[in-house]
C-alpha cells in the first residue's frame, strides 16, 4: 500500500515560521554588510570587485521577496484550517 505524505499546518506553527523569517532576515543582513566591507577594500574594476558586487546585488534580491514568501505562508495557513474546519463541520 502506498503511504501519502500529509503536511499540515496550524496556529502554533506560525511562531516558529516567523522566527525563521526573522533570523533570515537578521542573517541576510549581516551577510550583506560583511561582503559590502570587503567589497569596498578591493581595486576598482577588478574580477573580484565586479564579481563581490554581482553577489551582493544577487543575494541582496532575497529580501525583498521575503514579505510575498510569508504572505503565501500565512495564507496558506489560514486556508488550511478554514478548510479543515468547513469539511468538519459540513461533513
Amino acid at each position: 500500500m502506498e503511504q501519502k505524505t500529509v503536511c499540515e499546518f496550524e496556529i502554533r506553527d506560525m511562531l516558529p515560521i516567523g522566527l525563521t523569517f526573522v533570523v533570515l532576515g537578521i542573517g541576510l543582513t549581516y551577510g550583506l554588510n560583511v561582503m559590502s566591507d570587503v567589497s569596498s577594500g578591493m581595486s576598482t574594476d577588478s574580477a573580484e570587485k565586479n564579481a563581490s558586487l554581482n553577489a551582493i546585488e544577487g543575494v541582496g534580491k532575497i529580501p525583498e521577496k521575503m514579505p510575498l514568501i510569508a504572505t503565501v505562508i500565512v495564507a496558506a495557513i489560514i486556508i488550511g484550517i478554514l478548510v479543515r474546519y468547513l469539511l468538519v463541520r459540513f461533513a
